[in-house]
């Protein structure tokens, strides 16, 4: 077994998980305590590259192309003065500060890269989440899940199959029942992206399955859609999804899946040609057999500081981890598995790690909730601003979408600066000029 970093002589700063925050946070240690040799930055992650998790439901609808904005790892390290190693984390020695990385192989099983150890005196753990099908019968044969780029991309792929198929058969108007499980931001956002990408099909002449033929069906087992968000967010996007002819059906557990319908807990069947879940969270299995404290969904518990509840050398944030802090007015808030969060502690993180290297003691953790923002596709978005000169403001159509496309580009802004950003949304806007609307292959 190789030991990849024994001879480093540096604190070395290890950082598994390359996802918003993860790679965020490789990124500005890299800028500042890697750029003047004060530390060793090494990112961990079991793809090669990058890609922002909140913009998967356009590429399962095919509204993006994600070969079009995708980063490198290698690349970002080079620029950004850290390390980047392709691996996936097995395993964990807290006495001797290691951690474990998988054997990589090719398509064909052939090892390419045998199993290594890498130390750390450093450890932090954004590995972030995956779909929570809660022991669903048949959801893991029946169902298509949006954790991944690949997920994403095997959505569109059978989408496009339906369309080619009834195309090929000659048969008029065919129907095509989509179910989506889960109306929190992704399936909401999901079930949009998808009545777009019925309209635009046929409009590139797969017209076979017509637009008032494709059935949204969107299932969510709260009383109303979009639970976590204000009442009046969720009532709007209910209505606007309406609009577009899209089915909702609230208060309704999936108590099984099959391969073309799915069964409700209060024994409805509805036929589902595509049945896509996207209900709940959980994280990686895995991080219940490190020998730390996890939660009920696998996830790290962490103190405000985002060290581990059981050693001080290990952090964890986003997704993968639980997060409890104390408000001004003395209750306990439970950090929320959501974008802004992870990009808030992997800010926190940038500046504490610099001072547990200068041998200072970390920072805690505080949390602004800045608003949600909904896309609906090109329709509209939906959503409320949270600030000290705002207030909490509900914003809706071009002002909200303004907003929504501004959260990437911060994401962009953290990853590459200002002139690299502008450069890509120039290079966004040209493109739109010379591709289609819609992903077709």
């Amino acid at each position: 077994m190789n030991n990849v970093n024994k001879n480093d002589h540096l604190h070395r700063i290890v950082i598994v998980g390359g996802g918003a925050g993860g790679l965020e946070l490789a990124t500005m240690l890299g800028q500042s305590i890697g750029k003047q040799k004060k530390a060793s930055i090494t990112l961990v992650d079991a793809q090669r590259t990058h890609f922002w998790k909140p913009l998967l439901h356009e590429v399962a609808a095919g509204s993006l192309n994600a070969f079009e904005d995708e980063l490198c790892y290698l690349a970002q390290a080079k620029w950004n003065h850290f390390h980047f190693l392709l691996g996936r984390m097995t395993n964990l020695d807290k006495d001797n500060k290691t951690i474990e990385l998988a054997p990589i192989c090719d398509d064909y099983g052939n090892e390419v890269v045998s199993r290594r150890q890498l130390e750390y005196d450093t450890l932090v753990l954004s590995v972030g989440s995956t779909a929570n099908d809660f022991n669903t019968p048949g959801a893991p044969e029946n169902c298509l899940f949006l954790d991944n780029r690949e997920q994403a991309e095997r959505i569109h792929t059978t989408l496009l199959n339906h369309y080619l198929h009834a195309q090929a058969s000659g048969s008029a108007q065919s129907e095509l029942n989509i179910a989506i499980i889960g109306a929190g931001a992704t399936g909401v956002e999901l079930s949009a992206e998808l009545h777009n990408a019925a309209i635009e099909l046929a409009h590139y002449g797969l017209d076979a399955i017509s637009p008032q033929n494709v059935k949204i069906t969107l299932i969510e087992g709260a009383p109303r859609i979009l639970p976590v968000l204000p009442e009046r967010i969720s009532n709007s996007v209910h209505k606007q999804l309406e609009k577009m002819g899209v089915t909702i059906m609230t208060g309704q557990l999936v108590s099984e899946i099959h391969q073309n319908s799915l069964v409700t807990l209060s024994k409805t069947t509805l036929k589902s040609d595509l049945s896509i879940w996207a209900a709940g969270i959980k994280a990686p299995g895995f991080l219940g057999k490190l020998g730390l404290e996890t939660n009920r969904i696998n996830q790290l518990v962490v103190r405000p500081t985002l060290q581990t509840t059981q050693d001080d050398h290990i952090y964890a944030f986003g997704d993968c981890s639980s997060c409890t802090i104390t408000l001004k007015n003395g209750s306990a808030l439970t950090i929320p598995p959501r974008a802004q969060a992870a990009h808030q502690q992997a800010s926190l993180l940038a500046k504490s790690l610099k001072r547990v290297v200068a041998g200072n003691d970390p920072m805690n953790f505080t949390y602004k909730d800045y608003g949600s923002l909904i896309s609906l596709s090109r329709f509209s978005a939906v959503g409320n601003l949270m600030g000290a000169v705002t207030g909490d403001m509900m914003v809706e159509g071009a002002l909200a979408k303004l907003f929504y496309i501004s959260l990437y580009r911060m994401h962009q802004m953290t990853l590459f600066g200002k002139v690299r950003t502008g450069a890509l949304m120039l290079k966004d806007a040209l493109g739109k000029t010379t591709r289609p609307h819609l992903k077709l292959h």
